[in-house]
């Protein structure tokens, strides 16, 4: 049996200047990695809309039904100097179903920069949301010292956050799950310092009680999925308290103060909550923007929920190619993949074990195991009771990502002063051929046999998967415009007409893709776009509109149904038959008209 070292050696007792450097490193890479190709990804649909939100500007400005050129669809992208903030949050209310803050903040964050051209920079868009993941890795550092009272655990939950894949997707998309992410892991402090109290039988602080409802009520005006985090720090708090009352080896009651401050932060977060409501409810909330959330129906959505989820835990850790368009590579990254994980989750599942024998790691391990368990449960719950399946969006998990993080460097670094190379599976192995078998036992046996080069090696996978994010070949974006414009520009003979149909400003901001791609590369700059409005799915309003829009202008010309969710009708146009790629986000078809 290996012995496990809890010292306060190396990282627990380093002198105060090397933490700081060491700490420092960990954002100077994490920083590198978010700014990195910032802006090399096009924008998709839910980033148009924290642009033109936070520029003060809506969608109603572009036109629906009529043939209009590029800059008229591209319009919402321009500056608004005479918009305040009171427009932003006007807006919010009225069109969109997220809360306000970090559109102000971004409304703000622009006013910082100089215009450099006729729109919006992307770069500044998603600069902001690149800097507060940054300032993450530092959070999480914070929580993990205080959860664990060890430098070691807060130092590798830095270093893992600074090259976490999902970490670097969130933080370079124009949204605001970056600050969400803040906001969790101040909430998760709150809670595992307030535990802490009460295991010790000591006074819970009002400040930190009234803290805790602060950073509860501001995160809820972030993301209302913030509110999944608080049900299960509730449902984390309730399990231990009850779990801590029945045994019966502990006598010693709570002090009742106490468990009046938890109340008290169970009201003031709920109060906040309802408060949130009571503003958004009324004004019409969501105007339809959640339907794409799509509801349990049949057997793909009851088997799918589990496995999507899955997806998001792994690229918490690594990822590998696995978007790559070769099926070689794709195949190769899937199984390092799973090779890496067969050894990773028994590790790590054994170090929770370990640290669970231990006072100083048995409470906050809890609690951090507890609040995971009880997030995924609401998600599965959601998904399979109410029937919105929120498995979908990967970047809905935020709601317990710097948990998992932080479970994960702890169970790591209890193992750290491991060290025993003398492994009889490794003495015993004939290395002078190569047998796969044989070779993967001997990595697996030194990584169980040494802690820090375990530790080293999940950091590696973190950095290699990090790096397939920024290529572009892990956490693709939703929509790539930019090779439907090239498929567009090497096929097109004739004058465009792109024609989408038009529901919410979803279907906007899935053409204004094509169109500031178009823009940026200044090409194809005489394309035409329209957005045929349509009410409901079956609705024959927009089969009529292109109809006779196609019919009014000059011919030759091609007509470009890019997700056109509806029959198409024209007059002397052929279709085009050839096999065009498949492109993410966008399903279209080529009609020429003569």
């Amino acid at each position: 049996m290996l012995k496990v070292q809890l010292s306060q050696r190396w990282v627990d007792q380093l002198p105060k200047s090397t933490n700081w450097l060491l700490l420092g490193v960990w954002v100077v890479i994490g920083g590198i990695l978010r700014f990195t190709q910032l802006t090399a990804k096009p924008p998709w649909t839910d980033e148009f809309a924290t642009m033109v939100f936070s520029l003060g500007n809506d969608f109603t400005s572009v036109p629906l039904n009529e043939v209009i050129p590029i800059d008229v669809l591209l319009q919402p992208l321009k500056f608004n100097p005479d918009a305040g903030i009171g427009d932003v949050v006007s807006l919010l209310l009225q069109e969109d179903n997220h809360p306000p803050l970090y559109f102000v903040l971004v409304h703000l964050w622009v006013k910082l920069f100089p215009p450099l051209g006729d729109y919006v920079d992307v770069w500044v868009m998603r600069s902001l949301p690149a800097l507060l993941g940054v300032l993450s890795i530092l959070a999480i550092y914070f929580l993990a010292k205080i959860a664990f009272s060890s430098q070691r655990v807060g130092q590798i939950s830095a270093a893992l956050m600074a090259v976490s894949p999902y970490g670097i997707f969130l933080a370079q998309e124009a949204r605001h799950y970056t600050l969400a992410i803040l906001f969790v892991i101040a909430s998760l402090t709150c809670l595992i310092v307030s535990i802490k109290h009460l295991w010790q039988n000591s006074v819970l602080p009002l400040w930190l009680v009234f803290l805790w409802i602060g950073i509860n009520g501001i995160g809820l005006s972030v993301h209302y999925f913030f509110g999944l985090t608080l049900i299960a720090e509730g449902m984390t708090v309730l399990f231990l308290i009850y779990h801590r009352y029945r045994k019966q080896d502990n006598k010693k009651p709570f002090i009742t103060r106490n468990l009046i401050h938890i109340c008290l932060v169970f009201l003031g977060t709920i109060t906040a909550g309802l408060t949130w409501m009571a503003i958004i409810i009324p004004q019409g909330y969501g105007n339809g923007m959640i339907t794409w959330i799509h509801p349990i129906e049949h057997i793909l959505y009851m088997i799918s929920p589990p496995f999507q989820l899955l997806a998001v835990w792994v690229p918490m850790i690594s990822l590998l190619p696995v978007e790559s368009s070769s099926l070689a590579i794709v195949i190769l990254s899937g199984l390092i993949l799973l090779l890496f994980f067969i050894w990773f989750i028994p590790y790590v599942k054994k170090g929770i074990q370990e640290g669970l024998k231990h006072s100083s790691y048995y409470l906050p391990l809890t609690v951090l195991m507890g609040f995971i368990v009880s997030a995924i449960a609401l998600f599965l719950g959601i998904t399979y009771i109410i029937g919105l399946d929120i498995t979908r969006g990967a970047r809905y998990s935020f709601v317990y990502f710097p948990a998992v993080i932080v479970l994960v460097a702890a169970s790591l670094g209890i193992f750290w002063n491991q060290s025993n190379l003398e492994n009889s599976i490794v003495k015993d192995m004939d290395t002078t051929t190569f047998n796969p078998i044989s070779w993967l036992k001997i990595i697996y046996s030194k990584l169980n046999a040494n802690g820090k080069l375990a530790v080293y090696c999940v950091w590696l996978m973190g950095l290699i998967g990090a790096i397939t994010v920024l290529v572009n070949l892990g956490y693709q974006k939703y929509y790539l415009p930019d090779r439907l414009v090239t498929v567009i520009k090497n096929t097109a003979t004739n004058p465009v007409l792109i024609a989408t149909t038009h529901k919410s400003l979803v279907q906007t901001g899935e053409t204004m893709g094509i169109a500031l791609e178009m823009q940026k590369r200044s090409e194809l700059q005489d394309t035409k776009f329209l957005l045929a409005h349509q009410k409901q799915l079956e609705s024959p309003e927009a089969t009529k509109n292109l109809k006779q829009i196609v019919n009014t202008i000059s011919r030759p010309v091609e007509v470009w149904a890019v997700n056109f969710n509806a029959p198409i009708e024209l007059e002397k146009c052929t279709l085009d038959q050839q096999n065009f790629p498949s492109i993410n986000g966008y399903g279209y078809q080529r009609y020429t008209c003569q």
